[in-house]
């Protein structure tokens, strides 16, 4: 591998870990005054939601939540949140605005404010966050004009946020005030960690971080599979594996260490470390975790042609 490359990947995540240092370091949180609103009332919105109120950051009361199933608002509803079955009653009241649909249920979303409620006049100056997948920000733009002096971030979360261990992505669309930046770090922030990158990244980040938990869920269930296996019982051998994964990452975000490295001091010569290595190896792990990533990067622009053609 390219010294460079492993100079700058050592040195950017050194600056992660200074960052996060210094954000646990904070006593305060400033806590916004804005209305949130989410038009989609899926896990995705409730991992921000919840994380955002955990934090402190937003009460409930200042949330406002879109769904066409009542049925699924009900715990929007009990924890004293604002709750409609139209999407205009969400986009009117809120100044922040979550996109949190389906990709192909954005067209529509946006169609019952601007056809069908006929509200489009009540959406003005306002900040829409979204985080549909393989919409670029330009796309965004031109499903948003017709909504006066709107504005677009477009962020890629993961649902660890929810337990404010998340890893977000953003990037901004044009017009986007400092005000706006301010307001989104804040919600993000809260939520783990955030950094704001090109578009151009948005997709493959996508793959690694959205995506990503789903692997490692996959690989804590086979490891724990091992486990139990090798005869030890299922709880055990699952907690066993879930804090040995949460311990390796945070062993490559707080050292300066490459992950070979990392791994090479676990390896002793002739041992049984090594031998778990070949097996692996020869299962072709590493090639099926990047052929992942690749799958889910070509996904998200498959279903960007997908859903343009469908409009």
């Amino acid at each position: 591998m390219n010294p460079s490359y492993l100079k700058n990947f050592s040195n950017h995540f050194r600056s992660v870990m200074k960052y996060a240092s210094l954000y646990s370091t904070k006593v305060t949180t400033p806590k916004l005054k804005e209305k949130i609103g989410f038009i989609g009332d899926g896990n995705m919105a409730k991992a921000i939601c919840f994380s955002m109120v955990k934090q402190n950051i937003v009460d409930f009361s200042q949330v406002y939540v879109s769904s066409p199933y009542k049925a699924n608002l009900n715990i929007w509803k009990q924890k004293g949140a604002n709750i409609s079955t139209r999407n205009s009653d969400v986009a009117s009241e809120a100044d922040v605005i979550f996109l949190c649909v389906k990709p192909h249920f954005l067209q529509p979303a946006l169609d019952d404010i601007t056809k069908v409620d006929k509200r489009a006049d009540d959406v003005k100056n306002k900040l829409f966050i979204s985080i549909l997948a393989g919409y670029t920000v330009n796309d965004l733009e031109v499903f948003l004009k017709p909504f006066e002096s709107c504005r677009i971030i477009r962020v890629m979360p993961n649902t660890p946020v929810l337990i404010g261990e998340g890893c977000t992505a953003y990037c901004m669309g044009h017009n986007v005030t400092k005000n706006d930046v301010d307001i989104v770090r804040v919600m993000l922030e809260s939520t783990g960690m955030c950094f704001e990158v090109e578009e151009r990244f948005i997709d493959p980040i996508a793959a690694v971080c959205a995506s990503g938990p789903a692997y490692v869920y996959l690989f804590i269930e086979a490891l724990s599979d091992g486990g139990v296996r090798m005869g030890l019982h299922r709880e055990m051998a699952t907690k066993i594996a879930a804090q040995t994964v949460l311990g390796a990452g945070k062993m490559v975000l707080s050292t300066d260490k490459h992950m070979g490295t990392l791994k090479d001091e676990v390896c002793s010569a002739g041992g049984t470390t090594i031998a778990g290595i070949h097996a692996l190896e020869r299962g072709g792990v590493r090639g099926s975790v990047m052929n992942a990533v690749e799958a889910a990067t070509n996904r998200a622009k498959e279903l960007r042609e997908i859903d343009k053609d469908s409009v």
